[in-house]
């Protein structure tokens, strides 16, 4: 598939300069009309019958191993969350934290990932996202490094694998801002979370959680999905792998959706998206205060001179879509692999008030 094959997917692109995959992704064309058809099928056949039944837990079971494939995992250690902020909090109740116990965290995470760390019987110890900082504040009590991959504040990467082995502490990384834009595997990390709306392009309230270890997590709320066999008093055999977590049910349309998302990604993905943000950061560089260091992601994140908010809603009424981050006095520009040079350079000559 060639760049402009590629860019043809997404129907958006014709009209919107789209920089703003770190929210949601735009939807290319196979992935909605394969819900499309998913929702059609059930208007007209119902939602019935065991083939069915049948045919969901097989298309579970494929987009299970797509998505362990692309993180280099095993699909036995995939369970199928409705997003990021839903994989954290499995991962957040099933260590059974106590009080006494700590869980490292940064200064430049999602409320997807502290809003389950403040659920917790743990004291959370916040430092800069420094990996210095972040392993200085581990000690004998620290049972959890919990941070992102990419930090969705300016786009640095985070070496979580180089700090798990260095600290000896299990890591749940929030993969929100990773997966999918930049080669992220679980193979080195305890807890690896996905959102599937994002840097996928896939459906809505779809994600996946990565355990390295299953018999780690305990089952805290099950699904029908969690479980082999139950008994009439609640009892139940939970599944052995990761299935015991799931949180409950994809349509096959959804399914489908998912899977027509991993089957379209081309193979130079990554590079084309670094190649991006790249461009980006070399043209926002004389015009305005970059936040996002050299070494980073396919987030590029700025500071103007006005107010962000005014500079978003200016870059909108352009047809340009990024997004302003709230108390930061931050913009932020998402550049994945269907970014073009015409985008960038539509981003710039919107900035000029």
């Amino acid at each position: 598939m060639t760049f402009e094959e590629g860019r043809a997917l997404f129907p958006v692109l014709e009209r919107i300069a789209y920089l703003n995959a770190g929210t949601f992704g735009p939807l290319p064309r196979p992935v909605a009309d394969a819900v499309t058809a998913g929702v059609a099928r059930d208007l007209a056949e119902g939602r019935t019958g065991i083939p069915y039944f049948e045919d969901t837990i097989r298309l579970r079971a494929e987009v299970r191993s797509r998505i362990a494939a692309l993180v280099r995992a095993e699909s036995e250690q995939v369970a199928l969350t409705t997003s990021t902020s839903e994989g954290c909090a499995i991962v957040l109740r099933g260590l059974g934290l106590d009080r006494g116990d700590e869980i490292v965290t940064t200064t430049d995470e999602h409320f997807g990932l502290l809003g389950p760390l403040a659920t917790s019987d743990a004291t959370v110890v916040v430092v800069e996202p420094d990996p210095e900082r972040i392993l200085a504040a581990v000690t004998p009590r620290t049972r959890l490094i919990a941070t992102s991959q990419v930090l969705w504040t300016t786009g640095a990467l985070l070496p979580l694998a180089e700090l798990r082995e260095r600290s000896g502490v299990p890591v749940l990384a929030d993969g929100a801002q990773s997966v999918g834009a930049i080669p992220a595997g679980a193979n080195c990390l305890d807890f690896l979370t996905i959102s599937g709306q994002k840097w996928l392009c896939g459906p809505d309230s779809t994600g996946a959680l990565v355990v390295r270890d299953p018999e780690r997590l305990a089952l805290t709320s099950p699904s029908y999905f969690a479980q082999s066999r139950h008994e009439p008093d609640g009892t139940l055999v939970a599944h052995p792998d990761a299935r015991r977590f799931e949180s409950g049910w994809w349509s096959p349309g959804v399914l489908r959706g998912m899977l027509a998302a991993l089957a379209l990604r081309p193979e130079w993905a990554y590079d084309r998206g670094a190649e991006a943000a790249a461009a980006c950061r070399a043209l926002l560089a004389p015009r305005v205060e970059l936040v996002t260091p050299a070494a980073a992601a396919t987030l590029v994140a700025f500071r103007p001179e006005e107010k962000s908010a005014d500079v978003v809603a200016r870059l909108q009424a352009a047809e340009v879509h990024v997004r302003e981050l709230p108390g930061r006095g931050l913009v932020r520009a998402s550049c994945g692999w269907w970014t073009s040079d015409d985008d960038l350079e539509r981003l710039v000559a919107a900035l000029d008030p």
